[in-house]
């Protein structure tokens, strides 16, 4: 059975769309939650916990259509979205797949739904039918509802647009609905037809066959069509199915929301609690409970805890609470979407004392007064705010804290208080822009985001069991500093009034500030929730504060902004709203709030026959909600016959007069009773009137609205009248006024400020305030304002009221607070002298006196009150006569201003009236801290009235800290001081402290004073000190300014701390908030400490010591304001030009526009001519005389002399002499390098370099050059030839010199030179300068010198080291162990190229040691060392041994000197005769080869050595076989050689023979 959604109990609201969405989130939560117990149908739970009796008729009652085709394709079309459920379950699968099937689109007629299932409705109409309902649940019925099925016909459109798509599923959803309960109700509605005509059968048979006979016979063709259409219907809801399966379906998902939080409880013990909540959210979220953040198992403590879920309300119990329940419980709810928690506190309160349990169980309480602590009853909490925040001024954008300190006695730890925030009466929820905090015993509010919306009266409330205290401080939201200057500042409480599928109406308040010219209207802007793009609703500003904005996509959520623009610009949007979703209204409470209880409504069908459609009837009760001159909003009920299917709207609109009704919305059809138009003429009548339609057709037009003049029917309010302003404090106003008459819709009040005479105004609030008065804060101390109001609603805001008389801002008169501090000064046998402490505060008024009570106090009890005086005494002190001898006494004091006698103070202490005797002094009085810093104040007090036996002679003056001991007092003074005020210094920063002072005469030191304090040692903000101050005629003066006055604030001046009264030798002048005192002939009379006091204040004070130093400064600085001179920051100089000019120049300190010089030479005044030019630069101060050359004439003193007012100033310059004469030539000198430097020039002369290679490099660096420029060098008047020509590129020009010597010594000269002139350098290079460059050379060649290295050859060893290159400049010693070398035979030191060498022949043991190669270059020698000694020695002379050997060898090695040649070619038959000289120690063996074979000498060859050095080889008659390799070899002990050489023997005759065949050859080839 389909349960209903709670909210069509009480609306009769069909909304076709509204259906569409129920079925849509209906199977979409079903299908998620199939497995569950409960059922979930049409957006609610249906319980399966009907009787079983009533499971039993409904599977009776269903059975027969499980032999029917269209059972079987219900449940298949079923299975796509839900698995097969028990046979009870039939009717909930059946809805299931008439919902699946509701998905379904392309239906041309409504018949193919019906006939699908082999079912017919009855042919009974407008007869109601029969319920399918037990007796039980009829009588748990509603009265008076019906549900209305529905059938529809739909057109059918090719293509799936959003919009066809969606009256495609509508229509489709709600045939398949009306298809199964008709199905249902064929049942038993067909089974009574049938009966009827015959007779009655008892309803409880079951017999399969006496039901199929109840239903018609169909005829083959019907079957085959509804078999085919079967097989389509499937297709088409596969493919339904699929396309949705790639929808977003959670575009109405949305997070938990707590409808109704649980509230805190305070209960005694052994009581019960509930907390409660309720928790809206999709899908429905899920619910648990905690205690101080555990969760709650309900079966770890069996009774203990209850927690139930019922109707969408959630509880938790908890029975027979005790002392540990007392916890903070907190209700966490969670989907997919998000979590959120609700916190609630439980108090359980423990008593003592017998109380009726009963009392307690059966829920009574007990009396507010009664309150408990740990140790039993107490009669109240006492809760105090101490570090109270004050009135607050933000500005949007920043941060602000508010807090104070919570003080709760009696203190019981276990207990929290109740701490709650409230703006303006409201409670204040944390939000992302809000933040509260409890730390235990502060509060603090905390806005991240400050916005005008904060604006407003912030109350923090603190309730502790029955008791709360609360404190209330306004915050001020000033306006964020626009983007755009002249733009209007951002509207507030953007909140959408009014949502459905089709529009949302925003509504907003006005800015105060409008930033110079009036708003001309505001922009809307949207942004979906989710994304972060803005889009603007309405393209022209709009003036009303409220606007729909429609083209919304229905079920989306947004958020809105609002900004407001005038002529200069936009200004900044406002604070976003709150999200709302595009949806009506039943439908957002049907999503938030599901009903969880079991189904028990009924249906009724109404309807005809489902294949005749009904054309829906007018609608009802239309009218026009709201029209401006933007938009109209009509509204409207629905018909009462509207048929069984969704209807939607047309609206039509007519101008008065006529009778053409046009068509508004044409392309869409309305699918809410309310309707917002746009595009109407302002002005223009119009008359407005509205058609339902739906698939069977368009109805008849609902009666027409009245004449509607399109314009804003909400009038801006009237200005307000009477405006009263009255003081309030001394920086605030409180302003009152007459609210505006006939104000419709009235959102409140602006209040605007302005400083008398300055035209200018501010807002005092910036968030409309409603009632007639208002505290106008943040105002300046003294000054006197004006006031006016203007009236906002949502047509705009209405016109300055007429200003307020002007009122000064100073703090309203009140009677002054108590005194304290009473004392006894002096007592006498009759009488006493009493002194007190002036009050703290005076009420805004001086106070004109004081009034003193006494009462006898015997034996402890005080008796009746008397006054001492009947006319007030203005002193703080005062002496009661007539009192009794030995009497015990009590005092009250009450001060008096103008406003009245102020509160008593405390009861003094009991003084004893008797005679003093003592002979030290009373105790000083009228103890007075003033001048307060961060580490010294001032200490005032007057002398004791009763001093003793003698004269007071001093003070002691004692400190301590505030929260010291009484044994920790110390003396601020070793000797006693006579004056009757200290300076104290060194105190700590931060530190309070507390004060007393002792006189003291002969007899010693009496009675301690009362204490002075305590008094923190801090420099307030906003201190300000006296300065002293010298005017222009030397008048010396003493200045003080405070910025804290009241209006009955005055300055009063001391010297040594006694008023300086009517000096003669003083001047006072005071005025607002500054005073002035003017010494008349400042002298040593003068000298002291110099305080000025500001009444009515808390203590403001300041001082100044004049001293001998300072006077003798004033003084001078007197004589020098009377008489003053022009300051100068340098004296008259000169200095020359770079043309040669030369300029006389001075600067002053400062010149006015009046300033005058005066231009002296020799003692006579020169003026501005051909040869001087003078300049003054009043802006720099600097003065400014030029000269284009100076001549002998011209020698002399220059002086010039200033005049600025009565300031006068001179400087002088003096030029004679050689000083003259060195600035002359240095000026022509100028002069002619000036023009020198307009042709090609050199930048920097020639001048020389040694690289590192050694090499030197002339260089010089040009400027002032072109392509035509040329360079030439010279050397001794002779020019060098240069192979590359100079590029100018880097403007330098370079001449490369390698290994330079003294040949290179000359003058070196380079010429530039183009048709602008020329220039040229020299460089001389000879003499000193040549000898110069060349120990540079030298030093560099020293420096690239190489270590020195050891080699070993065959006569010795060998030290040496290279360089880049030699000259004999460059001079090289020899050391050994520190001792010159002597050059022999045997030791040698040498140069052979670049390399520098000592030799050592035949060393021996004696040459080991270090050896140290000094290189000279004329200034510096550099050493290179080595160490021959050890293993390097031992190795040098073993590779000499070696070495020598080796050349011993190779010089006595036998070898061939020569004399053989390498080829001798010979004819036949000649004699060859060869010799050759062999060398040998000792004397070599000869051997000869022939061809590689050792040959022997005989007739034909003869080989032959003779006398150990010559080898002939003789051959008589040579032949052809001689012809070949020959090899002469000798060899001794020391080696051996080979020489070979090549034997060719030639015929004469086959020469001669080849010689003729060879031109034959060619001759051939010429053929």
């Amino acid at each position: 059975m389909m349960s209903l959604p709670f909210y069509q109990k009480s609306h009769q609201h069909y909304d076709l769309s509204y259906r569409n969405k129920d079925l849509r989130t209906t199977m979409s939560h079903y299908q998620q939650e199939k497995k569950r117990s409960a059922i979930y149908t049409h957006g609610s739970t249906a319980y399966s916990s009907r009787s079983s009796a009533a499971h039993r008729q409904e599977s009776e009652a269903f059975s027969q259509v499980s032999a029917v085709s269209s059972q079987q394709q219900a449940a298949q079309a079923y299975s796509l979205g839900a698995s097969q459920f028990s046979q009870g379950t039939d009717i909930s699968r059946k809805t299931a797949s008439a919902y699946d099937y509701g998905y379904s689109h392309g239906l041309t007629d409504s018949s193919l739904l019906l006939e699908d299932y082999s079912a017919k409705l009855s042919p009974q109409t407008k007869r109601a039918k029969r319920n399918l309902l037990s007796g039980e649940e009829t009588e748990n019925l509603p009265g008076n509802y019906m549900v209305p099925i529905y059938s529809g016909r739909q057109v059918h459109i090719g293509g799936i647009r959003d919009t066809e798509e969606e009256r495609i599923k509508e229509a489709a959803a709600y045939i398949a609905q009306r298809t199964l309960l008709a199905s249902e109700k064929e049942l038993t509605a067909s089974k009574k037809s049938t009966a009827s005509k015959q007779s009655k059968i008892s309803k409880q048979a079951t017999s399969t066959l006496q039901r199929e006979e109840t239903f018609e016979k169909k005829s083959r063709s019907v079957a085959i069509r509804e078999k085919a259409e079967e097989l389509s219907l499937r297709k088409t809801l596969e493919d339904t199915q699929a396309y949705h399966g790639k929808l977003n379906e959670d575009h109405l998902l949305h997070a938990p929301e707590f409808i109704i939080k649980p509230r805190s409880h305070t209960v005694w013990e052994k009581e019960n609690v509930k907390l409660h909540c309720s928790v809206a959210g999709w899908p429905e979220p899920r619910l648990t409970w905690y205690k101080n953040q555990v969760p709650i198992n309900v079966h770890a403590n069996p009774g203990k805890y209850i927690i139930e879920s019922r109707y969408g309300m959630h509880t938790l119990e908890i029975n027979k609470c005790d002392f540990e329940d007392t916890a903070q419980y907190r209700a966490s709810a969670m989907n997919v979407q998000g979590e959120l928690s609700a916190y609630a506190s439980v108090v359980v309160k423990r008593y003592k004392g017998e109380l009726d349990e009963t009392r307690l169980h059966a829920g009574a309480s007990m009396p507010l007064s009664f309150a408990v602590t740990p140790y039993g009853y107490a009669s109240k909490f006492d809760i105090h705010f101490d570090d109270k925040f004050d009135v607050s001024f933000g500005r949007e954008g920043e941060t602000m804290s508010l807090g104070c300190r919570v003080v709760i006695t009696p203190e019981i730890k276990p207990f929290q208080p109740e701490v709650q925030w409230y703006r303006n009466g409201a409670p204040v929820s944390p939000s992302k822009w809000v933040n509260m905090n409890w730390s235990g015993d502060r509060a603090t509010l905390t806005f991240s985001h400050l916005n005008k919306e904060d604006e407003g009266l912030y109350t923090i409330r603190v309730r502790m069991g029955e008791y709360y205290e609360q404190y209330s401080a306004y915050v001020f939201v000033r306006d964020a500093d626009a983007e755009i200057e002249g733009a209007p500042a951002a509207p507030l409480d953007v909140v959408p009034l009014d949502a459905n599928k089709d529009y949302i109406i925003i509504s907003w308040k006005q800015p105060a500030v409008d930033g110079g010219s009036p708003i001309l209207g505001y922009f809307i802007d949207k942004c979906e929730v989710g994304t972060d793009s803005w889009s603007q609703c309405n393209d022209t500003p709009v003036k009303f504060a409220r606007f729909p904005v429609t083209g919304l996509i229905e079920g989306r959520s947004y958020i809105f902004r609002v900004r407001a623009v005038n002529k200069t610009g936009i200004g900044l949007p406002s604070r976003v709203s709150e999200p709302v979703a595009a949806l009506d209204p039943a439908e957002k409470a049907r999503l938030k709030s599901r009903p969880s209880a079991p189904w028990t409504g009924q249906i009724i069908v109404t309807e005809e026959e489902p294949t005749e459609g009904v054309i829906p009837g007018p609608p009802t009760d239309l009218s026009v909600t709201e029209a401006t001159r933007s938009y109209v909003v009509l509204s409207w009920k629905p018909p009462g016959q509207r048929g069984h299917e969704g209807i939607m709207y047309f609206v039509e609109k007519c101008d008065v007069g006529t009778e053409n009704w046009q068509r508004v919305n044409t392309e869409l059809p309305v699918k809410s009773p309310r309707f917002a138009l746009f595009d109407l003429v302002e002005g223009k009548s119009y008359r407005f009137r509205v058609r339902c339609s739906n698939s069977a057709g368009v109805g008849e037009p609902s009666e027409a609205t009245e004449v509607t003049i399109v314009g804003d029917k909400l009038d801006i309010p009237k200005p307000p009248g009477k405006i009263i302003p009255s003081r309030n404090t001394d920086t605030s106003v409180v302003v009152s006024w007459e609210e505006s008459k006939d104000a419709k819709e009235l959102v409140g009040y602006y209040i605007e400020s302005s400083v008398v005479g300055s035209g200018k105004w501010e807002p005092c609030n910036n968030n409309p305030v409603k009632g007639s008065r208002f505290t106008c804060h943040g105002l300046a101390t003294g000054q006197s304002y004006v006031f006016r109001v203007r009236a906002v609603n949502a047509a705009g805001l209405s016109d300055y009221s007429q200003d307020s008389e002007a009122i000064e801002v100073k703090a309203a008169i009140a009677a002054p607070s108590p005194p304290y501090d009473i004392t006894c000064l002096e007592s006498f046998r009759d009488s006493m002298v009493l002194g007190w402490k002036q009050p703290d505060t005076t009420g805004g008024a001086e106070i004109t006196g004081y009034y003193v009570n006494y009462r006898e106090v015997i034996s402890g009890v005080p008796g009746k009150w008397r006054e001492a005086n009947i006319k007030a005494v203005s002193d703080a002190a005062y002496k009661i006569d007539n009192l009794k001898e030995n009497t015990v006494y009590q005092f009250q004091v009450s001060a008096m201003n103008i406003a009245g006698l102020g509160a008593p103070s405390a009861v003094s202490e009991c003084f004893k009236c008797e005679e003093w005797t003592i002979a030290v002094p009373g105790p000083p009085h009228s103890l007075k801290l003033s001048e307060v810093r961060k580490s010294s104040l001032v200490l005032q007090w007057e002398p004791p009235v009763y001093s003793g036996r003698t004269p007071v002679t001093g003070y002691f003056v004692d400190l301590k800290e505030a929260s010291a001991k009484d044994d920790q007092w110390r003396g601020l003074n070793e000797a006693a001081i006579g004056n009757k005020y200290l300076r104290v210094q060194g105190l700590k920063e931060g530190v309070s402290y507390v004060f007393r002072v002792r006189a003291v005469n002969q007899a010693g030191v009496g009675k301690p004073s009362d204490l002075a304090g305590p008094v923190v040692a801090e420099t307030r903000p906003g201190t300000k000190e006296v300065v002293v101050n010298v005017d222009d005629d030397g008048v010396i003066s003493l200045n003080f300014e405070c910025d804290q006055m009241t209006p009955k604030s005055e300055f009063v001046w001391s010297k040594d701390y006694v008023p300086t009264d009517d000096s003669p030798r003083l001047e006072v002048e005071s005025k607002g908030n500054k005073t002035k005192m003017t010494f008349k002939d400042l002298g040593t009379d003068d000298l002291g400490i110099y305080s000025c006091d500001v009444t009515d204040t808390d203590g403001i004070a300041s001082s100044y010591l004049i001293d001998e130093e300072e006077i003798k400064r004033l003084l001078a600085l007197s004589q020098e304001h009377k008489f003053p001179t022009v300051p100068t920051k340098s004296e008259l100089a000169v200095e020359i030009l770079e043309k040669g000019q030369v300029r006389f120049w001075m600067q002053a300190e400062k010149l006015s526009g009046n300033a005058k010089v005066n231009y002296i030479f020799n003692e006579k005044e020169i003026f501005e001519g051909p040869k001087y030019k003078m300049h003054i630069d009043r802006n720099t101060g600097i003065i400014e005389m030029f000269m284009e050359k100076l001549q002998d004439e011209d020698e002399g003193t220059y002086t010039f002399q200033i005049q600025d007012g009565k300031a006068t100033g001179h400087s002088t310059l003096v030029l004679i002499g050689d000083v003259y004469k060195k600035l002359q030539n240095e000026a022509e000198f100028q002069r002619q390098e000036w023009i020198r430097k307009q042709g090609p020039h050199f930048a920097e002369y020639l001048s020389w370099e040694v690289t590192g290679e050694c090499n030197v490099l002339l260089k010089c660096k040009v400027a002032n050059i072109k392509k035509e420029t040329h360079i030439v060098w010279y050397k001794d008047e002779r020019e060098i030839s240069v192979d590359e020509k100079h590029d100018f590129k880097d403007g330098i020009c370079t001449l490369l010199i390698t290994e330079f010597s003294k040949k290179d010594a000359g003058f070196y000269e380079v010429i530039l030179k183009d048709d602008r002139g020329k220039d040229k350098s020299r460089l001389k290079l000879v003499d000193e300068a040549f000898q110069e460059l060349m120990t540079e050379v030298c030093r560099k060649i020293a420096l690239s010198a190489t270590d020195l290295k050891i080699q070993s050859t065959a006569e010795g060893i060998r030290l040496y080291s290279f360089v880049t290159y030699y000259l004999d400049d460059l001079k090289v010693n020899w050391s050994h162990n520190a001792t010159g070398i002597k050059y022999t035979d045997r030791v040698k030191s040498g140069v052979t190229g670049e390399q520098i060498w000592l030799q050592i022949n035949e060393p021996a043991p004696n040459d080991k040691g270090k050896y140290v190669m000094e290189l000279f270059d004329g200034k510096t020698g550099h050493q290179k060392t080595v160490d021959l000694s050890g293993q390097a020695f031992d190795e040098a002379v073993a590779e000499f041994q070696r070495l020598k050997q080796a050349a011993i060898a190779e010089k006595n090695r036998a070898r061939v000197l020569g004399g053989l040649p390498d080829v001798v070619t010979i004819q036949e038959g000649k004699a060859l005769n060869l010799t050759c000289n062999v060398w040998g120690d000792p004397t070599p063996e000869v051997s000869w080869l022939k061809n590689e074979k050792p040959l022997a000498s005989d007739e034909h060859c003869s080989l032959r050595f003779e006398a150990g050095k010559t080898a002939f080889f003789t051959i008589s008659g040579v032949s052809t076989a001689d012809s070949g390799k020959y090899g002469l070899v000798v060899k001794n002990k020391y080696g051996s050689e080979t020489s070979d050489f090549t034997v060719s023997v030639f015929i004469p005759e086959e020469e001669a023979r080849k010689g003729a065949s060879e031109p034959q050859k060619g001759d051939q080839k010429s053929k």
